[in-house]
């Protein structure tokens, strides 16, 4: 079984703008750099089979490539109960389109639709216990927080693998979009 997610992969020059905000946060497990992606849809536990056949169906996405703004900070959940902290990203037209190409992929492929509303953003670590009032001061520290345009020129469908040090993720298929400078030799995340 693989468990799967798809997501347009965060280059290093945008990862840089990130990993300056990874600190003063007890209770945080940041994520790797080389790791930050923005997911477009989560898939879960498939078998090998049902993996081929979505990639069948992401292969037939063609989109035009675009950017989408990287801003603001935010928690999932209350204060109280965070269990993340994440970098915004703008709900752009373009964005919002692929993601409805990708879902409408997914579904193609026999997959169940997303019951989840789609909120798009980059985690920058999952949190345990952190204290309420050192959320809202790192929030407060780094607002207003813009980091540019992330490129969308490609997304690709991840496997997530557990480990000691927390998730690995691991490239299974990439995918360009129209236009794009994409690079098939450059390793991103």
């Amino acid at each position: 079984m693989l468990r799967l997610f798809i997501a347009v992969p965060v280059p290093p020059e945008m990862a840089a703008l990130l990993t300056p905000l990874q600190a003063g946060l007890p209770g945080a497990n940041w994520v790797p750099p080389a790791s930050f992606h923005l997911t477009l849809r989560f898939i879960g536990e498939v078998n090998e089979g049902q993996a081929a056949d979505i990639d069948a169906a992401l292969q037939t996405i063609q989109e035009p490539a675009g950017l989408v703004a990287v801003s603001g900070l935010g928690f999932f959940g209350s204060a109280e109960n965070a269990r993340g902290v994440w970098a915004g990203v703008e709900k752009e037209p373009g964005l919002l389109h692929l993601r409805d190409k990708v879902e409408s992929a997914v579904v193609r492929s026999g997959q169940p639709p997303e019951g989840r509303k789609y909120a798009p953003h980059i985690t920058l670590a999952w949190l345990k216990r952190t204290p309420p009032d050192r959320l809202l001061d790192w929030c407060t520290t780094h607002e207003p927080f813009k980091a540019g345009d992330l490129p969308l020129d490609r997304f690709g469908l991840y496997s997530s693998h557990r480990t000691d040090e927390g998730p690995y993720y691991r490239l299974e298929a990439d995918y360009p979009l129209i236009g794009g400078n994409w690079d098939p030799d450059e390793e991103w995340a």
